[in-house]
């Protein structure tokens, strides 16, 4: 099994000195196969592209190789378009997405590999190892309901291998599945929930997606480029924003579509006794993309054999 390693960067000049060689460090010993580490720049203003460089150069065993691509014209792409980018050079069976503020534990490959042994397998997620307030924090599976018109996600007990997505920042996917399903919806940009369509998109054309709790990676969660560069107000936007996006993209029972829209003046009124400001931005700035968005939707739902029902029954 040939595995290609997409690590997104933007600006994590300090994290990727930590990072890349731990990387590196847990995936040397693989000898099934080569490995190749693709880092798409999106692009940074700091000294991203020197760190890239260097980290491909010190690359001393025969089959692993390093690859790095970055953004011709200059601007921010956001997360899907950079990873999209990034898969576009692999040539590996599988993709193991991976952050800049994530690191692997050694022995966490082969655990996600077994699972590609079963054709139906798109893709896998990892357990999620982090410090909070001093504690160790797991998660990694999810779980998801409808619930006042909105598909709401949520983290999942840890003792059952299905999950509701496979996180863009630790987990691996089927290439040949990922070319099917198009990657990521670049509508999504500059972040969040793109994860989350891909795999309910993949769900839904009948592939599962597994949760591998042996799998450990520790995720420096405000570490990373959203949480240190991006205003509150901005991410709450986006995210309703993108959570709108799943909906029209994606739900295609009539039941759920028909208490989508009957629940969204509640949505409003609540929004605005709360006066969260973000709700509105993000709604308004939502219906702009609708033109895309139903070409999109026309686009993937083609694929589609399971229903809404049949996927949210079985990520519980």
């Amino acid at each position: 099994m040939h595995i290609s390693f997409v690590i997104p960067n933007y600006n994590g000049e300090e994290i990727m000195k930590k990072n890349l060689p731990e990387v590196l460090d847990a995936v040397k010993e693989y000898k099934k196969g080569n490995i190749e580490i693709i880092i798409p720049d999106d692009p940074s203003t700091d000294k991203s592209a020197e760190i890239i460089d260097n980290f491909i150069k010190s690359i001393t065993q025969k089959h692993i190789t390093g690859k790095t691509i970055s953004n011709k014209d200059k601007a921010q792409a956001g997360f899907s378009k950079n990873v999209n980018r990034g898969v576009s050079l692999a040539t590996g069976d599988i993709l193991i997405l991976i952050n800049t503020d994530v690191s692997p534990h050694k022995d966490f490959l082969e655990p996600l590999l077994v699972h590609f042994n079963d054709p139906g397998v798109f893709a896998v997620g990892c357990m999620d190892e982090s410090i909070e307030d001093g504690k160790t924090v797991l998660r990694g599976r999810g779980v998801g309901k409808w619930k006042r018109g909105f598909m709401q996600h949520s983290p999942g007990s840890l003792d059952k291998n299905t999950t509701l997505w496979a996180s863009g920042g630790s987990s691996a996917f089927r290439k040949s599945i990922w070319d099917e399903l198009g990657g990521l919806n670049e509508l999504y940009n500059p972040y969040y929930w793109e994860d989350i369509d891909l795999s309910y998109r993949a769900q839904k054309a009948g592939y599962k997606i597994l949760f591998e709790k042996k799998s450990i990676v520790v995720h420096e969660h405000g570490k990373g480029a959203i949480q240190t560069s991006q205003k509150p107000y901005k991410i709450r936007k986006v995210a309703y924003r993108n959570q709108f996006f799943f909906v029209w993209l994606n739900i295609t029972d009539a039941k759920f579509l028909f208490f989508h829209f009957i629940w969204l003046p509640y949505h409003f009124l609540s929004a605005f006794q709360r006066k969260d400001k973000a709700f509105f931005a993000g709604f308004f700035a939502s219906i702009q993309y609708i033109p895309y968005v139903l070409v999109s939707r026309n686009r993937i739902k083609r694929l589609f054999v399971k229903t809404d029902k049949e996927v949210l029954q079985n990520a519980q």
